[in-house]
């Protein structure tokens, strides 16, 4: 009888795994020292998916972005790449340019606007300071 209770299957939920214990083998996946399938194995959490979940949810580490290996740059991509963010802030320069202009144009369009205003309705609008 006490046999058949060790080869029966058990189902485990989330909450059957603390924590702390959670965060224990994702550090241990993240950094390298065990892959998701063999930390299952080790730990006897029921399937590699539920590492991948915590991981997710509690790891640092953006996996959808991340190469298998972490290759170095050659040089000719490292100008392309820089070429390329040249360009972009070349951009952003241009746009902001572009932002300057229009609200120079509309500080003086509005000076324009008192100033009639003032001759016409004969009202000061503008508040003149007095020296003191």
């Amino acid at each position: 009888m006490n046999k058949e209770t060790k080869n029966q299957y058990v189902k485990r939920t989330q909450k059957d795994y603390s924590m702390s214990f959670k965060l224990s083998v994702v550090e241990e996946v993240e950094h390298g020292s065990i892959g998701i399938k063999a930390a299952a194995r080790k730990y006897g959490v029921q399937s590699h998916s539920t590492i991948t979940n915590w991981l997710r949810k509690y790891g640092t580490f953006d996996r959808e972005y991340q190469t298998s290996l972490k290759m170095s740059e050659t040089p000719e991509q490292k100008l392309l790449k820089l070429e390329q963010q040249v360009r972009k802030l070349e951009k952003q320069k241009a746009s902001l340019e572009q932002q300057v202009y229009e609200s120079t144009e509309k500080a003086i369009i509005f000076d324009m606007m008192i100033n009639v205003a003032e001759k016409e309705f004969k009202i000061p609008i503008r508040k003149k300071h007095s020296p003191k």
